[in-house]
């Protein structure tokens, strides 16, 4: 069960130093990305930096990097057990995240970092992440409808609750695309508490340096937020412009427009789309990408989709079925220290997916059975394209059982 509030992380994170200065970042969509931009920069500016995003893809400590690399095994479980003793000790009863974001806070003491990077999980103002003690800069990102049963049905009650993260004389970057009623909203309030908001901006001679045609417009609005605030935290009189340019170029994102290799499951030699759009914004601009990319001379695309229990399923399939799709509904499995996030059912999913026009023969209900779906995706699909797609726990799944598919091979290489 989410139970949002800052009593309990705040007794969890008592005895748990923060020296490190904190660029938070709230939103809707592009949270991730942004968090993965801010951190590439940094730590190509020799930065000693941290970055907690959520939720974790394949193992629980895979959400927390220092210096670009997943914290160790042993340095996270080690952190771990000092919260969860704190947890018992002091009977506090945190929550699976408030207990994950202590974990984060007492590894990034343990590895002396100079700056870490939060997403925030869910909200902003009453989210566990927001008992953060030293923010150099607060980033609120494109912001919709999502998770409207804790924050609000409007997306201007909505942008309430992420506005929660900023602090008085810390600057907040939002991202220039938001509506002229989200602006106001976070306006209104930085004016409350004594800030300013900073509109993120491509007018910078380091973007002028990137092809903006390599991005997507969505990606090259969440570039354009997290130069903006890196621009703001970083306050070191040397340059380090010439040092951010490949750390962009070269960044990876799972789970966010990835290519993937699927023949290790399915024996398909072509690669794949992943991609975790949950909600209506980003099924958009996924939907956008494939029609540009994917869909050429007019070709058909195959879907392997999952969803939580509660998404807007019409609003998400719509941009992303056309007639002549074909479609494999699936359930992700149970999802680690989250047990009220439960899948969707397959024959819901399909109901929708003939509501938009899809024909029933070219859908395949294969219940929680993911290999299963990416044989028959691999099967209809031929050579055309295939997208995964709907959750970003549906994400996770897929990347776990890859890694399962390729352990005996690699082990037998000796890797």
């Amino acid at each position: 069960m989410i139970e949002l509030g800052l009593g309990r992380i705040s007794r969890l994170l008592r005895h748990t130093p923060q020296s490190w200065k904190a660029i938070h970042v709230a939103g809707t969509n592009g949270k991730g990305t942004i968090c993965a931009y801010l951190s590439a920069m940094l730590h190509a500016s020799g930065v000693r930096c941290g970055r907690f995003t959520s939720p974790h893809l394949i193992d629980r400590w895979d959400c927390i990097t220092i210096n670009e690399q997943t914290v160790k095994e042993s340095v996270f479980m080690e952190a771990e057990d000092i919260v969860s003793k704190r947890n018992r000790t002091e009977n506090i009863e945190a929550s699976e995240f408030e207990l994950l974001t202590a974990t984060a806070f007492e590894v990034f003491a343990r590895e002396k970092i100079g700056m870490g990077v939060v997403e925030v999980g869910l909200g902003g103002r009453l989210d566990a992440t927001n008992a953060m003690e030293n923010k150099a800069v607060t980033v609120i990102s494109k912001i919709g409808l999502d998770h409207q049963s804790f924050l609000g049905n409007t997306i201007e009650e909505i942008a309430r609750q992420k506005a929660g993260i900023m602090r008085p004389g810390v600057p907040c970057v939002l991202d220039r695309t938001n509506p002229p009623s989200v602006r106001k909203v976070v306006e209104d309030y930085a004016k409350e508490i004594g800030t300013e908001v900073v509109l993120s901006s491509t007018e910078s001679s380091f973007l002028d340096e990137l092809p903006e045609e390599d991005f997507e417009p969505h990606q090259w609005e969440n570039l354009a937020c997290a130069y903006t605030a890196f621009h703001l935290a970083y306050t070191k009189l040397e340059s380090p412009l010439h040092r951010l340019l490949p750390a962009i170029q070269n960044i990876t994102w799972p789970g966010r427009l990835q290519t993937l290799d699927i023949r290790s499951v399915t024996g398909r030699s072509e690669l794949v789309l992943l991609d975790g759009a949950h909600n209506v914004q980003s099924a958009e601009a996924l939907g956008a990408y494939v029609n540009r990319r994917l869909r050429t001379d007019k070709r058909k695309v195959t879907w392997v989709f999952a969803a939580s229990q509660g998404k807007e399923l019409e609003g998400i399939l719509k941009p992303l079925l056309h007639q002549g799709d074909c479609i494999a509904a699936v359930k992700f499995g149970p999802v680690d220290g989250m047990p009220w996030v439960q899948a969707m059912e397959p024959q819901d999913i399909l109901s929708a997916a003939s509501a938009s026009g899809v024909d029933t023969s070219q859908m395949y209900n294969s219940d929680d059975d993911l290999s299963g779906a990416l044989r028959w995706a691999t099967t209809v699909a031929g050579e055309g394209p295939l997208v995964i797609a709907g959750s970003l726990y549906l994400v996770s799944d897929v990347l776990r059982l890859l890694r399962s598919a390729e352990q005996p091979k690699n082990e037998l290489l000796g890797q």
